[in-house]
C-alpha cells in the first residue's frame, strides 16, 4: 500500500479512536449532572462537549509528548506498528462501550502501544519507568478521586451545616454547572492529547515531520473529535456510572466533579496520562460512602474495577495479535 494513503487511513482511525474515547467518557463528564437532574441528558452532553473542545485553547501538550515518545523507543515506530496499536485500542474501547462498562481509553491506548511494541522489538524497546508511572495511576486515580470526594463532602457539609436542605440544593444545582464544566475541561485536556501523540507518531514515521511537535491542525482535530464523541454519548455507560453506582444529590455531584477535576487538571499540567473514568468513579464512590457504605452498589463497582484491570492486558493482546498479522505487510 502507498505509504501516504496508509498514513491518512491511520490518522482517520486515530480520530475514530478519539471519537470513541469521547463516547465512552461522556459518562465521566455528565453522569453526576444527569443523575442529580440538574440538566437533561441531551443538554448535559452539549455542555460537556463544549468544554471538552474549549480545553484546546487553555492547556499545553505535555500528555501528548508522554504518549508519543514516553512508552516505547521512537526507533521502532512504523505505520503498520501504529495501525496495530490503534486496532487494539479501538476494539477494546468499542467492546466495553457497547457493554456499558466505563473503562480507561487512555490505558487501552497504552496497552496497544505495549502489546505491539513487545512483538516488534521485545521488552527492550519499552520505557519501563514511564509505563510503571502510567500503570500506577490505575490505582492512584480512583484513590485520589475517592479521598478528594470524601474531603470535599466533609468540608461542604460543615460549611453549610446551618443551611436548610432547600437552600443547599438550589446553590449546588448552580454549582454543578461550574464543577461539570471544570471536569469537562480537564477531560478534554488529558484525553484528546493522547490521540495527538498517536498522530504525531504517524507524522514522524511517515517522514512528514522530524522531531516531536504537535501541529495546530492536529490539536484542533483531536479536540473536535473527542467533543463530537461526547456529544453523541455512550448512553449505556452513562447509565452505569451515573445511575447504578450510587444515588447522588446536587451537593454530592458537585463534590465528586470538583474532586475529579482537581486531580485531572493537575495530572494534565504534569504531563501524566490518567484515566478520567477512574478518577470520577472514585469521586462518586467517595461521596456515596460518606452517607453510608451501603449507599454504594459495590457489586457494580467491582465489575467496573475488573474492566479497569483487564484493559491494559486486553488491549495489549489485541494489538500484539494485530501486529503479528500486519508485520508481513510491513516487510513487503
Amino acid at each position: 500500500m502507498d505509504p501516504t494513503i496508509l498514513a491518512l487511513i491511520i490518522i482517520i482511525l486515530a480520530l475514530m479512536f478519539d471519537f470513541l474515547n469521547g463516547m465512552n467518557d461522556a459518562a465521566n463528564s455528565i453522569a453526576t449532572i444527569v443523575s442529580t437532574r440538574v440538566l437533561t441528558p441531551r443538554l448535559a452532553v452539549v455542555w460537556a462537549a463544549f468544554f471538552n473542545f474549549a480545553a484546546a485553547f487553555i492547556f499545553g501538550v505535555g500528555v501528548a509528548k508522554t504518549i508519543g515518545k514516553g512508552v516505547v523507543s521512537p526507533e521502532i515506530l512504523s505505520l503498520w506498528y501504529i495501525l496495530a496499536v490503534l486496532l487494539g485500542a479501538i476494539v477494546w474501547t468499542y467492546t466495553c462501550t457497547m457493554m456499558g462498562l466505563p473503562i480507561s481509553a487512555s490505558h487501552a491506548l497504552v496497552g496497544g502501544i505495549i502489546g505491539a511494541g513487545l512483538v516488534k522489538g521485545g521488552i527492550k524497546v519499552l520505557i519501563i519507568k514511564s509505563i510503571i508511572k502510567i500503570a500506577a495511576f490505575i490505582f492512584l486515580s480512583p484513590l485520589i478521586g475517592f479521598l478528594l470526594g470524601i474531603t470535599f463532602s466533609v468540608a461542604t457539609a460543615w460549611t453549610f451545616r446551618r443551611w436548610s436542605p432547600w437552600r443547599v440544593d438550589n446553590l449546588f444545582r448552580a454549582g454543578q454547572l461550574i464543577s461539570s464544566a471544570m471536569f469537562s475541561l480537564g477531560h478534554g485536556s488529558n484525553d484528546a492529547q493522547k490521540t495527538m501523540g498517536i498522530i504525531v507518531m504517524v507524522l514522524v514515521a511517515s517522514g512528514w515531520q522530524t522531531g516531536f511537535h504537535v501541529p495546530l491542525w492536529v490539536i484542533i482535530s483531536c479536540y473536535l473529535a473527542i467533543a463530537l464523541g461526547t456529544l453523541i454519548g455512550g448512553w449505556r455507560v452513562i447509565k452505569t456510572l451515573g445511575m447504578r453506582v450510587t444515588k447522588l444529590v446536587p451537593v454530592g455531584g458537585f463534590c465528586a466533579e470538583t474532586a475529579a477535576a482537581a486531580s485531572i487538571i493537575g495530572s494534565s499540567i504534569g504531563g501524566i496520562p490518567v484515566s478520567t473514568t477512574h478518577t470520577i468513579t472514585g469521586g462518586i464512590i467517595g461521596v456515596g460512602s460518606i452517607r453510608r457504605l451501603s449507599a454504594v452498589k459495590w457489586g457494580i463497582a467491582g465489575n467496573i474495577v475488573i474492566a479497569w484491570v483487564l484493559t491494559l492486558p486486553g488491549s495489549a493482546l489485541i494489538s500484539s495479535l494485530a501486529y503479528l498479522f500486519l508485520k508481513s505487510f510491513e516487510a513487503t
